[in-house]
């Protein structure tokens, strides 16, 4: 048998002008193309390869991490598209198109990936993980202010648990979760406890307390773990707390199984129960979720709209809601339901333009008129995204304060000074003197063809503004030496005017 060489074909990627070469297989499949793009492969040495085996124990940082590269592993094709997403136009006169951006932005759909609680997800993952190995009872309770993603990491938890509990080889914990809400009697939630300890047929006159107390003070043929996931659980406060103390002190027993983790937007509850929590010796670990930042709303609203295929929003649009929110309350659901409000602005607004005439459309959209030089296409550019002006609108129906009335009642000119003020104390600078901000105030008068007004009439404005606590004019002799100061946060300015044409470009 003779062997003939193969002719080598130079290297693909050594010539970046090359075509994909066809490559048959061994087995005579069908040829496949070898594209010219390929992803580099990481070398791993032996020593860091031989650290990766089944037997180690995986953290819950490792187990989010690969489940996000195994999501945002993405092939070249895949990650052209995104540096082109850009280029992908929004159609919300699509109603399939509209229905799918607010089903990703309701409430009730949980993320795939769940973005800047990975610390709190890990501290949870570890506790339950200790249990599970030492086959030993604990409690944790979490608590945080409503809509930071206490229920929601509880979850993303629980699956990471089990799974985890599979790959180590130990058992699986039996999960209850229970929502005190949905309680008639506050001590039913020992009813439904003893519903997975106790097997069916069993009947005793103890009550169902008793019961729990009595199978965890004596060693049982059950090796199953407990993951009890108390959601509410400020609703379980009675009067003489009893319910309370009694469900904490079941973990105290010498064979109890259960790994209790209470969730509550009570801060203060474990203050409040710790004296007496300490004297029964189960004081649980606490873990505080703390109010959600701008840049973490930004990133949670940009993660969940990263899977739709299009731009809905103007990047300007998610920073004002998201700055606006954190700044209230810290709420995630209070962004969402902003941004599907902001939406429904934008439907409004495209209703009212085309009105009950949908002729002109098909006539705009027909293939025999240039688009790019028509000059109505650049007016339903508007249309292709949700603009600053829409969520400041929505907005406005959450948060009303009196100083955002006051911008908005105040004359033109008050509202350009205050838009200049702001432009002028962008950045680090806070003060200013009046005659530097009078050439900001000319300025946006005069590219607007707006004649501006004199020095004078300008200062007494300035004394009007600062007569109602909107900036601060400091002492001087000369009226344009007097330092200025805005009084009042510049997103209540942006808030207030963004919703004016007139300072759409101004607040840019």
């Amino acid at each position: 048998m003779v062997i003939v060489p193969e002719k080598t074909a130079p290297d693909a990627r050594s010539d970046p002008y090359s075509t994909p070469r066809k490559r048959k297989l061994r087995s005579g499949g069908p040829l496949i193309m070898d594209s010219p793009i390929s992803l580099p492969t990481k070398w791993k040495s032996p020593r860091q390869c031989s650290s990766e085996s089944p037997n180690r124990a995986v953290t819950a940082k490792e187990m989010i991490a690969n489940e996000g590269e195994i999501k945002s592993h993405k092939s070249p094709s895949k990650s052209m598209q995104d540096s082109f997403a850009d280029k992908l136009k929004w159609n919300p006169r699509d109603g399939e198109q509209v229905r799918i951006v607010k089903e990703a932005l309701h409430v009730s759909m949980a993320p795939s990936t769940i973005v800047c609680r990975e610390d709190e997800q890990n501290m949870v993952f570890e506790f339950c993980k200790s249990c599970i190995k030492h086959k030993k009872a604990g409690s944790m309770y979490i608590c945080g202010c409503p809509g930071t993603g206490k229920s929601l990491s509880m979850e993303k938890v629980k699956k990471l648990l089990v799974d985890w509990a599979k790959q180590a080889g130990f058992l699986q914990p039996d999960v209850l979760s229970v929502n005190c809400t949905s309680l008639a009697n506050t001590s039913d939630i020992f009813s439904k406890m003893l519903g997975l300890n106790q097997p069916w047929g069993k009947k005793t006159s103890a009550s169902p307390l008793q019961q729990l107390q009595s199978l965890y003070s004596q060693k049982s043929s059950s090796q199953n773990m407990i993951l009890m996931v108390v959601d509410e659980l400020d609703y379980l406060i009675t009067k003489d707390r009893a319910v309370l103390h009694d469900l904490f002190t079941l973990t105290t027993f010498p064979y109890s199984r259960c790994i209790l983790i209470g969730i509550s937007n009570a801060i203060d509850l474990a203050d409040r129960f710790l004296p007496s929590f300490q004297s029964l010796n189960c004081k649980p670990i606490i873990v505080t979720f703390r109010a959600y930042s701008k840049d973490q709303i930004l990133s949670i609203l940009k993660e969940r709209l990263r899977e739709i295929p299009y731009t809905v929003f103007q990047h300007q649009a998610l920073e004002l809601c998201a700055r606006k929110v954190a700044a209230a309350s810290g709420d995630m659901r209070k962004a969402l339901c902003i941004c599907r409000s902001a939406i429904e602005m934008l439907e409004v607004e495209i209703r009212e333009s085309i009105g009950l005439s949908e002729i002109s459309l098909e006539e705009k959209a027909s293939p025999r008129q240039n688009i790019a030089s028509d000059p109505d296409h650049v007016k339903q550019q508007e249309f292709d995204v949700v603009r600053i002006d829409h969520v400041a609108l929505a907005l406005s129906k959450i948060y009303r304060s009196p100083v955002v009335d006051t911008i908005q009642s105040l004359p033109h000119h008050q509202q350009i000074i205050l838009c200049s003020s702001m432009k002028q104390f962008h950045g680090a600078k806070k003060d200013t003197i009046l005659c530097e901000l009078y050439k900001s105030y000319t300025g946006i008068c005069k590219s607007s063809l707006i004649p501006p007004a004199g020095i004078l009439e300008f200062s007494n404005m300035c004394r009007v503004l600062n007569d109602q606590g909107l900036i601060k004019l400091g002492p001087s002799r000369e009226d344009k030496l007097k330092r200025v100061t805005l009084n009042i946060d510049e997103a209540d300015i942006t808030f207030a005017l963004q919703g004016i044409r007139f300072f759409r470009n101004c607040l840019q």
